[in-house]
């Protein structure tokens, strides 16, 4: 027992350090209570039928609860595993883990999460990866001009810059979720030259979020301009992965599976720029089992979606129209779904993209003339929505401007 203050300032000081318990905050739930974005919602959170979940009652919040469960901002992992006396005085103490140095130096622990998720999940409006599709395109075919490399590259930086943040918060999943990120935009900055890194990431955010370790040191390179790994270098993985039963005592089992599912995807999508079709294929399908149980909403159908128009994909590649058929029609059956659900935009965005998939296709198989007329009913479809996208908005701005008047 150390001794008690008696001057003034010391036993201000010691009043300081004393926590109140009536100030904190209510403890995080239990584990096995946190459902992230599986929990349907009885009103949508913002007006309209694009969040209505299919077959049910509900509505879908759009991925929110997902990113909570992903960022923690609630610090409810340290929480848990400090124990609430000793988790707020070490934010109180300042001894959490964040950046110290730097522009960030002034910002809070909960700030700098905030950031991260900025880094991770924003997305810029002339962002050429806009949008829910993941269907995998090869971008780089030497004619691009330097203001969209110039964009490419930003995002890449973007995606390291996150990668050195989550490890330095510690923040797992973030970390997991970077490296998919990293994958992703590996491939739209470089290509096919850029397939191998790109696999290797998507291979160490399948680590992270898997039942195993990992080490940081071999994650941290990944963030570097030249990653390049010293021949010298012997893996220490240590650190528990998101899914090992240790972890899973903080952190529920959702966080692992959806850094699996965007690893998982990646994943297939650079082993297809390698021209490896086949473990591309087993890739995306092993995210099928991951997505099983989850609602048939816009946001869950759109990865499903974009799974079966490059498995689809793959198989084209590979000389097999019938089978690239098959993933094509599945993925229309989606758009359909949705049309006939009330989510109309989403379910017309899905065929679009599921045809002009299977006329490039046609195309690959020699069939010209089918691949000509499909794609004409692609641009008919496109050049109408956009149309009926365009009246609808005038519409809206009309009926805005008259109640502006008739409220004067």
């Amino acid at each position: 027992m150390g001794k008690k203050a008696k001057k003034a300032s010391g036993i201000a000081k010691a009043s300081m350090r004393k926590l109140d318990k009536a100030s904190l905050p209510p403890p995080p739930v239990p584990v096995e209570e946190e459902l992230g974005s599986a929990k349907i919602l009885d009103q949508p959170t913002i007006k309209g039928d694009g969040f209505k979940v299919l077959d049910t009652e509900g509505y879908d919040d759009g991925g929110v609860a997902d990113l909570s469960l992903l960022i923690d901002l609630e610090d409810n992992v340290q929480r848990r595993k400090r124990g609430e006396n000793e988790y707020f005085r070490a934010l109180q103490a300042d001894l959490l883990p964040r950046a110290v140095k730097g522009p960030m130096g002034q910002m809070s622990r909960r700030e700098q999460k905030v950031s991260l998720a900025q880094l991770l999940f924003s997305e810029a409006d002339d962002s050429e990866d806009k949008g829910p599709s993941e269907v995998y395109v090869e971008q780089v075919d030497g004619g691009e001009d330097q203001a969209t490399m110039n964009q490419r590259a930003k995002r890449l930086q973007a995606a390291k810059a996150a990668l050195r943040m989550s490890l330095m918060l510690r923040e797992a999943a973030c970390a997991s979720l970077s490296l998919s990120e990293l994958c992703k935009r590996k491939l739209t900055f470089s290509g096919k030259q850029g397939a191998e890194e790109a696999l290797r990431c998507a291979d160490k955010a399948l680590e992270i979020a898997g039942p195993g370790f990992w080490d940081g040191d071999d994650v941290a390179i990944e963030a570097e301009d030249n990653p390049v790994q010293d021949p010298k270098f012997e893996k220490n993985a240590t650190t528990p992965g998101l899914a090992n039963p240790s972890v899973l005592k903080l952190l529920p089992l959702r966080v692992s599976q959806l850094c699996q599912r965007s690893a998982l995807l990646q994943r297939g999508n650079a082993l297809a720029a390698m021209g490896n079709e086949e473990e591309a294929i087993k890739s995306y399908e092993s995210v099928f089992p991951l997505v099983e149980n989850e609602p048939r909403c816009a946001r869950i159908d759109w990865e499903r979606h974009s799974l079966f128009v490059n498995i689809g994909n793959s198989h084209s590649r590979n000389g097999d129209y019938e089978a690239a058929n098959a993933q094509y029609t599945l993925a229309e059956k989606l758009g359909q779904d949705h049309i006939d659900g009330g989510n109309v935009k989403d379910g017309k965005g899905m065929i679009v993209c599921a045809k002009r998939a299977r006329a490039f296709a046609l195309k690959r198989a020699g069939k010209i003339d089918e691949a000509k007329k499909l794609l004409k009913e692609v641009l008919d479809q496109q050049m109408a929505d956009a149309a009926e996208e365009e009246k609808k908005k005038a519409e809206e701005a009309a009926a805005a401007e008259k109640a502006a008047i008739e409220s004067k």
